[in-house]
């Protein structure tokens, strides 16, 4: 699920400034980029996120002001300086040169600046971290939620077209002994050519026809799931995994539908639609649910 969320809180060191973004994934994909004096923190920070957020490709981004408003501090290499000054005068000297030192063309000089290494960070600055990325985790929930109610709700309308289609299929599979004998007692026919049929003969091989294409089992099941599916959706939390499983098994119902009715005529065909629908509206839930923790 998508999301974004940044935090800015003063601290007794400086500002830190924290942002959190993720997308769609499978698992909790976590990737944190920190200021090297802050490495020692990472343990912590980890295990904050993987408390609040399940599934996602997650990148959090700490910046750091410190109070000064620099990283480090920078002094002047005196001795190098010196040196410099130094070695314009001998040239001037020996080569009877006219000009004065310039600084703008001194402080060029790589070195001539020293950085003085930022004091390191202690254990007490933990806290005051990890309670920053807490708030900055709980903003990024509220924004997943807000999208998260927007596919469940597209998902519990594809629910019900799910369960509408399986109804009837089920109405269509009521009525379908007299059509198998009808289908049945017609191509025998054409195949004897005029020859009587004994109709307690044909009623068998109709109700043989019919049962091997019986679909009643795998249409409670498919509406099973999807009641099921629903309510998981209602019910809020951590659904995503769970609803994988229900995915699975519903296509699954629907494959057999489909596998069963082949070869049917008209009557056949008609089931096949509409096992068809389902399964794409299956398919959709199943992309949509990779949207979801």
């Amino acid at each position: 699920m998508t999301g974004f969320a940044q935090v800015r809180k003063n601290v007794t060191a400086g500002e830190l400034v924290l942002s959190v973004k993720t997308v769609n994934h499978r698992g909790l994909d976590m990737h944190l980029h920190l200021p090297a004096e802050m490495d020692a923190f990472e343990t912590a920070l980890r295990k904050t996120i993987k408390g609040r957020v399940v599934r996602g490709h997650l990148q959090l981004n700490v910046a750091w002001n410190r109070a000064n408003g620099s990283a480090a501090d920078s002094s002047l290499n005196r001795p190098l300086l010196e040196a410099y000054l130094a070695a314009f005068e001998q040239a001037r000297s020996e080569f009877q040169l006219k000009g004065e030192p310039d600084l703008n063309v001194a402080f060029r000089i790589a070195g001539m600046f020293r950085a003085e290494a930022a004091p390191e960070l202690n254990e007490e600055f933990e806290a005051p971290l990890v309670a920053a990325l807490e708030e900055a985790l709980d903003e990024l929930n509220r924004f997943r939620e807000r999208e998260g109610s927007e596919i469940a709700a597209e998902i519990l309308e594809r629910c019900r077209t799910i369960t509408q289609a399986a109804g009837r299929m089920e109405e269509i599979r009521a009525g379908a002994l007299p059509a198998f004998q009808k289908r049945l007692h017609e191509r025998l026919s054409e195949l004897l050519r005029g020859v009587s049929l004994e109709p307690q003969r044909l009623a068998q091989e109709a109700a043989l026809l019919a049962d091997r294409s019986d679909i009643s089992e795998e249409l409670i099941r498919l509406k099973t799931h999807a009641n099921e599916l629903e309510q998981l959706i209602r019910g809020g939390g951590e659904v995503g995994k769970k609803l994988d499983f229900l995915l699975q098994e519903m296509n699954r119902e629907a494959n057999t539908v489909l596998s069963k009715t082949g070869g049917l005529g008209d009557l056949g065909l008609t089931i096949t639609e509409r096992a068809l629908a389902a399964k794409s509206e299956i398919d959709k839930i199943r992309e949509q649910s990779l949207n979801l923790e």
